[in-house]
């Protein structure tokens, strides 16, 4: 009786054992999932909208009144970055192509001393484009605020985007979600291994605001361009 007592109760254990290690199996295929697979389709849905609407070469580009020029950071001493002069700097170009007639200049200003938008107009008119046809944008904080502002203050349902290439995949995808019929014009820096990087959770987090989130950016009175 105690052999077959202890037979069964080591069935019991080794049965028990199995089921949860299925289970434990399960929770485990979807946590890879979760954290791996999923991400890297979302990943590929962003660049799959975006990928067919950049245009590398600035002289290929259809005219489009107004482009949408993405902030990327100013220096201490008021100097563009490296990323942000490659971008405004193609925006000059298109402007001196004749591919666009004014240029918004979209970037951060939440702190007194801090504004990207003036710096890049500064810029810009330095380089010979007139003040009269850079419009700023003060709000764009991140880059789903910049499209959002474009459309519902600046009144814009057609942009040529200029950023870099990895970028504009997202700032592609916001525009087609957001209502504007848009293409991608990029710098010609690439950027760095982890800036490119560091747009694979950007561009996830893309996806969270548009079918999720809904975030609604600082908004105020419409302005003409």
């Amino acid at each position: 009786m105690t052999t077959g007592s202890s037979s069964v109760k080591t069935k019991r254990l080794t049965s028990t054992a199995q089921s949860l290690f299925r289970r434990k199996r399960k929770w485990l295929i979807l946590l890879f999932v979760c954290l791996i697979i999923l991400p890297l389709a979302l990943n590929f849905w962003v660049k799959a909208v975006g990928k067919d609407r950049i245009i590398s070469d600035a002289e290929q580009a259809p005219h489009h009144k107004v482009a949408l020029v993405l902030g990327a950071g100013v220096l201490p001493d008021g100097t563009l970055s490296t990323v942000l002069k490659d971008r405004v700097d193609k925006a000059i170009e298109l402007y001196n192509l004749g591919k666009v007639d004014k240029l918004l200049m979209s970037g951060d200003n939440r702190f007194s001393h801090y504004n990207e938008p003036q710096r890049m107009k500064d810029y810009a008119v330095a380089k010979g484009v007139p003040p009269e046809d850079v419009a700023m944008d003060f709000a764009g904080r991140r880059t789903y605020d910049s499209v959002y502002r474009a459309k519902h203050i600046f009144g814009q349902d057609r942009l040529i985007v200029v950023s870099q290439e990895f970028h504009l995949y997202r700032s592609l995808f916001l525009c087609e979600k957001l209502g504007i019929d848009a293409y991608g014009v990029p710098g010609d820096y690439p950027g760095t291994t982890q800036s490119i990087i560091r747009e694979i959770p950007a561009r996830i987090n893309a996806v969270l605001d548009i079918y999720i989130l809904h975030p609604t950016p600082i908004l105020g009175e419409k302005e003409d361009i």
